[in-house]
């Protein structure tokens, strides 16, 4: 199972498509972590069984049956997706993540770890950043249309003046009638 060599590290990529939403949290499944951190899944779960205590539920969960067939049928998984996966995962957040490596202390461990909590750290700053942006864009967008409605109060206005213009001047240009002298 430790196909890794532990002096490399792996690229972000990587770890950012092993980071999944489960339950309106980031999480990575065990057995993605087992493979980065170099170890087969079931001596993972082993660990954490053993360590239990360390992960309560905002650091760890189990898939239920039903998020597992979701889950299966969101990402479209082939079989060899499905290998390792006839018993619901566990789900890790960033803090669990870092727990794992408590629990299994090894350098790769402790490595693969400070990797994924920086990857975690960058998505949470890009999403800050993007609801910032978002924020910036409906302000726009709110003036834009109080503007919008003061340009249209301001064209119907001026039609007003042209058409008082067109009568003044329909009004002088008419022909008159009545005694001539």
């Amino acid at each position: 199972m430790n196909d890794l060599d532990p002096k490399l590290t792996v690229p972000d990529e990587v770890l950012v498509s092993k980071i999944f939403f489960i339950r309106n949290t980031k999480v990575m499944l065990d057995r993605d972590l087992a493979l980065l951190f170099g170890v087969e899944t079931k001596r993972l779960k082993e660990a954490v069984r053993r360590n239990i205590a360390r992960f309560p539920l905002d650091f760890m969960f189990e898939m239920s049956k039903n998020e597992l067939s979701e889950w299966r049928s969101q990402f479209a998984t082939s079989n060899s997706d499905k290998q390792g996966l006839r018993h619901p995962p566990f789900c890790f957040t960033e803090q669990g993540v870092t727990m794992i490596s408590c629990v299994l202390n090894s350098e790769r461990a402790i490595k693969v770890n400070i990797q994924i909590v920086r990857v975690f750290t960058r998505m949470r700053n890009l999403l800050s950043t993007h609801k910032e942006i978002l924020r910036k864009l409906e302000e726009l967008e709110s003036k834009n249309i109080e503007q919008d409605e003061k340009i249209d109060l301001i064209f119907s206005y001026i039609k007003q003046l042209e058409q008082e213009k067109q009568n003044e001047l329909g009004f002088e240009n008419r022909k008159l009638i009545g005694y001539k002298s």
